[in-house]
């Protein structure tokens, strides 16, 4: 039975960006503290959370310290030491969710993949790649594009990189610049995740929401998917049996492949041939909340953020019942270099009727940065989602970060 006190639990987070902030946001009203270890002084999470560690995210002092303030700990960024948390977490008691041995297999995309294709996960086909020949050999495999992947560390498009042609295989394995795999182009009719919450003997799922990509960061999130039930069915079904291979409570973001037509075969596929049109195959995993998931605080019964909070405590998970049709879109820098963030042309967002801003407060905007979002949930019956994304770029599109 779960019992409120003043004060009320502290749940340590390593990384301090965007993520921790509204964690921190969320963890208030229930009563729980935060506390963030972020390498960034003043970090966008240091103005809501209860205190800032400042710390690298392996730095194994700092982890320490965060421990010894926390009734458990998570992380909101990859980038954390799963060898640094679980040796602390051992010593010091302090336990940690998802389970540093989720870090590690999402950490290696390859051993991801691996591991999901072997649990029967539909993925698309893929290998492990050393060299330009090796490149080339998937080509003449797969057929050109493939996608050439940084094994670790990409994230928001970086570490990605289409391969169009043989001649180009040396050049895209030079910029990824380490371990590396290739995986077939897939066909997809849309992108689409599920944010889906490992609880303490339960599991919840939100509303698929479907994603708008360009230059491999996501734009926008439009919820419901513009999916039929079946593949809506099919993506939750595909959500679950992910979260049967992750080791800890959380949130997780998934990102799917709503497929046109069934992948080539491979020596590294999973076995499982797609059904055709509207077959669903998972691209990525992350083990924390998603940016595909902002659109539920307004759009849902309960945020991502408040489920993660949940779920890592061990309390009983809330509602994530749609509370109508919601969009989400990103605020992406539009700056050609680095310079103090300042966003204007806001008014028309603020006076918008269902329409939301959030501000990370990020000190810096650089080139394509996520520096904040905007959310447009309308209860009229009649709002379909079109008209929300027709309404929500015409908002964004008018904002700028340049200062000339």
């Amino acid at each position: 039975m779960t019992t409120l006190r003043t004060p009320g639990p502290t749940v340590g987070v390593v990384g301090g960006g965007q993520l921790g902030r509204m964690l921190a946001e969320a963890a208030a009203p229930l009563g729980v503290e935060v506390v963030v270890l972020d390498p960034t002084p003043d970090c966008p999470a240091a103005l809501v959370a209860r205190d800032q560690i400042v710390a690298e995210f392996d730095d194994e002092a700092g982890i320490r310290d965060l421990a010894g303030r926390a009734d458990v700990l998570t992380f909101e960024i990859e980038l954390a030491d799963q060898d640094v948390l679980e040796q602390i977490s051992k010593e010091t008691g302090t336990p940690v969710h998802p389970k540093p041995s989720t870090l590690q297999t999402i950490h290696d995309k390859l051993v991801q993949k691996r591991r999901l294709r072997d649990a029967g996960v539909p993925v698309p086909p893929f290998r492990e790649v050393t060299d330009a020949t090796d490149v080339r050999d998937a080509i003449d495999d797969y057929g050109a594009p493939v996608m050439l992947k940084a094994r670790t560390g990409g994230y928001d498009g970086r570490g990605n990189v289409p391969v169009d042609s043989k001649a180009d295989a040396a050049d895209a394995l030079d910029s990824v610049a380490g371990p590396a795999m290739v995986e077939s182009f897939v066909d997809f009719e849309r992108e689409v995740s599920v944010i889906a919450v490992k609880g303490d003997d339960e599991v919840a799922t939100f509303p698929l929401g479907e994603n708008v990509h360009e230059a491999e960061i996501l734009r926008e999130t439009i919820v419901p998917a513009r999916s039929s039930a079946a593949v809506t069915e099919r993506a939750n079904a595909v959500a679950r049996d992910v979260l049967e291979v992750m080791d800890g409570r959380g949130v997780y973001g998934i990102e799917l492949f709503e497929t046109r037509e069934a992948p080539r075969a491979s020596d590294d596929a999973s076995g499982q041939r797609p059904r055709g049109e509207g077959e669903i195959l998972l691209n990525e995993i992350a083990p924390r909340p998603h940016n595909s998931g902002h659109w539920t605080i307004e759009g849902a019964q309960s945020s991502q953020f408040d489920q993660h909070v949940r779920a890592v405590l061990g309390w009983p998970l809330g509602s994530t019942d749609l509370r109508s049709p919601t969009v989400m879109a990103n605020l992406l820098s539009d700056v050609d270099e680095a310079q103090p963030a300042r966003l204007g042309n806001v008014d028309r967002i603020l006076e918008t009727p269902g329409t939301s801003l959030h501000w990370y407060g990020k000190r810096q905007a650089r080139p394509r940065r996520k520096m904040g979002h905007v959310t447009l949930a309308r209860r009229d019956e009649d709002a379909s989602v079109d008209d929300l994304l027709e309404t929500a770029r015409d908002l964004t599109e008018r904002v700028t970060f340049r200062t000339n």
